[in-house]
C-alpha cells in the first residue's frame, strides 16, 4: 500500500508539473515570423491557361491583368488565341491572337433626333406585335437592336435614322427598324442580342449572321445594305442560270445565308506577371458595345491553369539547371496524391444567375 501512494505521489507531482508548465508556456506565447525566400531571382513568373467560355462571344473576351505594382494592361494580346466554338464545344473559327478591339467610327450630325423625326421616322418602331409582321413584310431588313442608355445607342440614333432615310430615297428593298431593348426585354433575349446596339440583317424572316460591327455611319451602313442585296442578286442570277440542273457549285454565290455562330470561345496562351500580389481577370467588354447584362453569362470550364514552364515540356538548356535538378529531387519525396500543381484543371463553374461571376 505504501509502494501505491508512493506512486499516486508522483503521478499527481508529475501531473502539476505539467499544468503548471503547460500554462507558463501559454502565457508567454510569443509571435514567430519566418520568411522563405524564393531562389528564383527572376523578376516575372509565367502564368499559362486554357479556358473555355461556354455562352460568350470572342469579340467581347478581354484578358486583363492588375498588381500592386501598379501594372494596369487590359486586353493582353502578346502569347494569347481565340478559337470560335461551335454548339458541340469543338473549335470552329480561329479568331486569331488576341487583338486590340479597333474602335468603330461614329458620324456626328448637326441636326437633332427631333429634327430628324419631324417628317416622320423613316426607322421603324418594332414591338413584340408588329415585328415578325414587319419582317415577313420585307424580304431585307436591317434592324438595330438598342437600350435607351447605353451611350453607344445614343450615338448612333440620328445616324440610324438618316440611314432610314436614305434607304427610302434611294427606293432599296430594305426595311429599317429598331427595338427598345429595355421596353421589350423579352423579345430581344428571343433573339438573343448579347450587346447594345446590335445590328442585325434578317432574310426572309431570318437572322443572316454573324451581326454587322463595322462603322457607324450613313456611308458605310448603306454600303453593307448594298452589298447584301448585290449578293443576292448575284445569288438569284446563279439559280435562274443552273435551274435546269448541274449546277457547278464552285461558282455558286453565298448570298443571304447565315454562318453558324455560336457564342462560344476558348481563350488560351500565357502571361509573364509580376512576382507580387496581383490579379488576371478574363473580362466580358468592348469597346465599342454595352453588353446585355441580362445575356452575359460567364459560365466557364477551366481546363489549365498553372504557373511557371511546365516541368515536363522544358527546353533542353533548361533541364539540367542546378534549379530543376534540385525540383526534381524534391518531387521524388512528394506522394502522388499531394502533387496537385493544377488543382482547378478540367473543373466547370456555373453560374445561374445575373450579374454573377465566379472569382477564383
Amino acid at each position: 500500500q505504501i509502494r501505491h501512494a508512493i506512486m499516486s505521489i508522483c503521478a499527481i507531482t508529475v501531473m502539476a508539473i505539467l499544468f503548471f508548465s503547460e500554462t507558463l508556456a501559454f502565457a508567454r506565447t510569443a509571435m514567430v515570423t519566418s520568411i522563405a525566400l524564393d531562389e528564383n531571382d527572376q523578376p516575372q513568373i509565367r502564368l499559362n491557361f486554357n479556358i473555355t467560355l461556354m455562352d460568350l462571344h470572342c469579340d467581347f473576351v478581354s484578358v486583363d491583368v492588375w498588381d500592386t505594382l501598379g501594372t494596369n494592361r487590359q486586353n493582353v494580346t502578346k502569347n494569347i488565341e481565340k478559337w470560335q466554338l461551335d454548339e458541340d464545344g469543338q473549335r470552329r473559327i480561329f479568331s486569331g491572337r488576341n487583338r486590340e478591339q479597333r474602335e468603330v467610327v461614329h458620324e456626328e450630325h448637326e441636326e437633332t433626333l427631333e429634327e430628324l423625326h419631324e417628317d416622320g421616322e423613316q426607322a421603324v418602331e418594332l414591338h413584340p406585335e408588329n415585328f415578325k409582321a414587319f419582317l415577313e413584310g420585307h424580304d431585307m431588313a436591317f434592324i438595330d437592336m438598342y437600350a435607351p442608355w447605353c451611350i453607344w445607342c445614343q450615338r448612333l440614333h440620328p445616324t440610324w435614322e438618316k440611314f432610314g432615310e436614305k434607304v427610302h430615297e434611294l427606293g432599296m428593298p430594305v426595311g429599317v427598324g429598331k427595338v427598345d431593348c429595355v421596353v421589350h426585354a423579352q423579345l430581344c433575349k428571343d433573339e438573343k442580342v448579347m450587346a447594345f446596339p446590335t445590328l442585325r440583317w434578317y432574310k426572309d424572316g431570318e437572322a443572316i449572321l454573324p451581326d454587322y460591327k463595322m462603322d457607324r455611319t450613313v456611308d458605310a451602313l448603306v454600303g453593307y445594305a448594298k452589298r447584301k442585296l448585290d449578293m443576292e442578286q448575284k445569288y438569284k442570277d446563279w439559280e435562274s442560270k443552273n435551274a435546269g440542273g448541274n449546277a457547278d457549285a464552285r461558282g455558286k454565290p453565298r448570298g443571304g445565308t447565315s454562318r453558324p455562330e455560336h457564342p462560344g470561345c476558348q481563350v488560351s496562351g500565357h502571361l509573364m506577371v509580376n512576382r507580387v500580389p496581383g490579379n488576371f481577370h478574363i473580362e466580358a467588354k468592348s469597346v465599342n458595345h454595352n453588353l446585355n447584362a441580362a445575356m452575359t453569362n460567364l459560365t466557364h470550364r477551366v481546363n489549365h491553369l498553372s504557373f511557371g514552364e511546365p516541368i515536363t515540356k522544358l527546353p533542353p538548356h533548361m533541364e539540367n539547371t542546378p534549379f530543376m535538378r534540385k525540383v526534381k529531387r524534391v518531387l521524388k519525396q512528394v506522394p502522388e496524391e499531394h502533387k496537385q500543381f493544377n488543382p482547378m484543371d478540367d473543373t466547370e463553374y456555373v453560374t445561374a444567375q445575373f450579374h454573377q461571376a465566379f472569382h477564383h
